[in-house]
């Protein structure tokens, strides 16, 4: 987008002279805290007498991308992202980076500190150029940290994920067709056509790791910590580098390697060197420096503890051989279920394959039952609370489950890795469950492998129990992680910000992956005045609109809003006097465009005159006809949100629309325990995409008293929009009513005139606006 005041004020910042300005945002859900951030930065802008293009980085991809010449000529560039942004391509401009939260709260403070941010790429002071824009938490508080942490760790995790799914399943179908059963475990006849298929798996498995520690490293330090991550992933899943020889730290270590990278080189941009040596900075001096320092500290001094672990385990267990079955099973489980590769899961199937040589085949099949618990835990949790997942997490799930018939428990490492502190724990649960239950009934394994697959080839011995412990310790595991995951969220949806997981198996990932909308955007709205996706009042012209987008789940929406006397309405009027919509965005090719005359249109249609409030537009039919007299209520009964949720639903049915009230309102409820919805400022998007609905349907309700939504600025829900969308329509049908909404429930003016109105009439000619 882009923003030129038509009568820009004389006092326009501190210098008295208009800015040409540059702008990215962009948040992992990619949805509202993206598009809200360039609208409050370009309507902020406008009024200070400044020029600015704001580039998002939404779902939909990146959305009025700067040009060379746009950098060439900016005065400054601010980057309000909470993922991150490629910043080469501003090398000697003076980068602002904050968190996407801090361009919706505080667009006026960082157009005046970007008048002193450093030069990136060649600032005084910064060395490696990147200045306090070396990470997304742009020198912040601790809390910022932590975020910035988390967010590296799911970017690692999603560029994992196809190398343990694709890796996994060529080796498990490897070994289902070209496998036997040999003393050395499941073998693959050398040179035949199965054994290329499982080399290739085992490539994506070796380079699994690497890949996590690099793109952790990544997320923190930029692409001068690629390389370093990267090869210090190696070194953690390569023991023989630190004196052992049949194991390794594993994802373990990984994640470690990634976060000693990416923090190594943020602080190596922090040392000032002369000018001439910073061009070779982030492409030599640093990945040099940073790898060396890092791969001789893992290897003499990480690795000898690791080491030492491993050497103490093998020892320890092999002092227990003569204890209850029960007790060494259920230890064995608790090892094999920990780090899945690492020194202590290594430790424990080593154990149980050496004594198979001689005779002792029990111990293995302890092993053997508790080896698939993991994958298969966590792909049947995916099944039993979907909710709790994205859809990226869920395929993920699937793969897991497959992954976890062939014994190969590496499947469940993105969610280990993604979710460690419940994860973890509901992985070694169940494997203890399975060991022990394996223990106790004596069963037998001949061959070093684990899972259903060499019971079915005819390894195992005492098939019935060895699958009552797998399945067992499976819907243990299952159903501790639900648990566990689903205190976490509702526990971290108490007010403050929690993202919806966006990776494969957390992110969306924003990731990623797989993100939701409203995930998290409670923080990302906080306390601030003015929530607007417009940048006029009713009848404004609004220029420089930055349409609202949907994420990659592209879920319904429902938005509760209410005015605030304090929010800032923005200039009235235009230049022609007519009122634009979100598709009069500087991108014509997002949610509408402009059209020649100026008039806004959306998704290719509903022209909007400036006096559509006024002039009795079609009150009965408001977006597309989803919402209608039938959906209207002026007074919620509800006095709390599953409440109010439920009546919503309740109230939606009655278009016929609603094939399932119950399952409706459970999708909802699932997404609030994601993470709060409620945005601040009487604002709040809970949502739920579900086939509960047969076609797209929009509610809307007043609380008098107000509902207590977790907002993190405290402040109650008192006008309630429910939308919901059939899965099949989620996609572009969501991304236009989000955008049309959004358009208005951030004009405090709108917001005003639909708490005042006084029957449902009034209401419907309010909402009328809406185009």
């Amino acid at each position: 987008m882009t923003t030129t005041p038509a009568d820009p004020p004389t006092d326009a910042g501190n210098s008295g002279q208009g800015l040409k300005l540059l702008a990215v945002t962009a948040c992992p859900t990619g949805i509202a805290h993206t598009y809200m951030a360039a609208e409050k930065l370009a309507q902020t802008a406008r009024s200070l007498g400044h020029e600015i293009k704001v580039e998002t980085q939404g779902s939909i991809g990146a959305e009025n991308v700067l040009s060379d010449n746009d950098v060439r000529g900016a005065d400054g560039i601010i980057i309000a992202a909470d993922k991150e942004v490629d910043r080469s391509r501003f090398v000697g401009k003076k980068v602002l980076a904050v968190g996407v939260a801090e361009g919706i709260r505080h667009p006026e403070q960082l157009i005046e500190r970007v008048r002193s941010a450093p030069v990136y790429g060649g600032a005084e002071g910064d060395g490696a150029g990147a200045g306090t824009g070396t990470t997304p938490s742009g020198g912040s508080s601790g809390g910022r940290e932590r975020s910035v942490a988390y967010k590296a760790l799911m970017n690692g995790v999603s560029y994992m994920i196809p190398f343990v799914v694709v890796g996994g399943l060529l080796i498990a179908i490897s070994l289902a067709v070209g496998g036997h059963p040999t003393p050395e475990g499941l073998k693959i006849p050398a040179g035949s056509f199965w054994e290329d298929v499982n080399n290739l798996g085992a490539i994506g498995f070796q380079l699994m790791v690497p890949i996590l520690s690099g793109y952790i490293a990544y997320a923190i330090g930029d692409r001068p910590a690629l390389v370093p991550g990267m090869i210090g992933g190696w070194i953690a899943t390569h023991g023989e580098l630190y004196g052992m020889k049949d194991a390794s730290a594993g994802f373990i270590g990984g994640i470690v390697t990634g976060f000693l990278a990416g923090y190594l080189v943020v602080w190596i941009k922090k040392v000032a060197v002369p000018k001439f040596a910073r061009p070779i900075m982030p492409i030599i001096v640093i990945p040099i420096v940073a790898t060396t320092a890092l791969g001789l500290f893992f290897i003499y001094v990480l690795g000898k503890p690791i080491s030492w672990v491993f050497t103490h385990l093998t020892g320890w267990l092999s002092g227990m051989t003569g204890t209850s079955a029960i007790v060494l099973g259920a230890i064995l489980g608790l090892m094999i279920a920990f780090d899945m590769g690492g020194p202590v899961n290594k430790t424990a199937f080593l154990f149980g394959s050496g004594l198979i040589a001689s005779g002792n085949q029990t111990v293995m099949g302890m092993c053997a039952a508790a080896i698939p618990v993991m994958p298969l835990g966590q792909g049947l949790a995916t099944l039993i609370r979907r909710r709790l997942y994205s859809e990226q997490e869920r395929e993920t799930g699937m793969a897991a489950l497959f992954m976890g018939l062939f014994g190969i428990s590496e499947g469940a490492i993105p969610f280990a890795a993604a979710r460690p502190a419940q994860v973890i724990p509901a992985n070694m649960l169940g494997g203890a469950v399975a060991g022990a239950l394996a223990g106790m009934a004596g069963v037998a394994d001949a061959v070093p492998h684990g899972g259903p697959i060499v019971a079915v080839l005819g390894a195992v011995e005492g098939v019935p129990m060895f699958f009552v412990a797998v399945v067992a310790g499976a819907v243990v595991t299952a159903l501790a992680t639900v648990t566990l995951v689903d205190v976490s969220v509702r526990r971290k949806s108490g007010g403050v910000r929690v993202g919806a997981r966006a990776v494969g198996v957390g992110a969306g990932a924003d990731a990623g992956v797989g993100s939701e909308v409203g995930a998290g955007v409670a923080a990302a709205v906080g306390g601030a005045a003015g929530r607007r996706v417009t940048g006029g009042a009713a009848g404004g012209a609004g220029a420089g609109v930055v349409p609202v987008a949907s994420s990659g789940a592209a879920e319904p929406v429902a938005a509760v809003v209410g005015g605030s006397p304090e929010v800032d309405a923005g200039p009235d009027g235009g230049a022609d006097g007519t009122s634009r919509t979100a598709g009069d965005a500087a991108d014509p090719g997002v949610a509408g465009g402009d059209s020649a005359d100026g008039h806004g249109s959306v998704a290719g249609g509903n022209e909007v005159g400036g006096d559509s409030a006024e002039d009795g537009s079609d009150a009965a039919e408001v977006l597309s006809g989803y919402l209608t007299g039938q959906t209207v209520k002026t007074h919620l009964d509800a006095g709390e949100k599953e409440a109010a949720i439920r009546e919503m639903a309740e109230l939606m049915a009655g278009t016929g629309r609603v094939s399932d009230v119950g399952e409706l309102v459970r999708v909802a409820l699932a997404r609030e325990a994601q993470g709060t919805t409620g945005l601040g400022e009487e604002i709040a998007i809970p949502h739920a995409k579900t086939d509960a609905v047969t076609a797209p349907v929009v509610g809307f309700a007043r609380s008098a008293d107000g509902i207590d939504w977790g907002s993190p600025d405290g402040t109650l829900a008192r006008l309630v929009f429910m939308i919901s969308v059939p899965e099949a329509a989620a996609g572009d049908e969501h991304l236009r009513i989000l955008a049309l909404l959004a358009r208005k429930l951030m004009d405090a003016d709108f917001r005003a005139r639909l708490q005042g109105a006084e029957d449902e009439t009034a209401i419907l000619r309010v909402l009328g606006e809406i185009h």
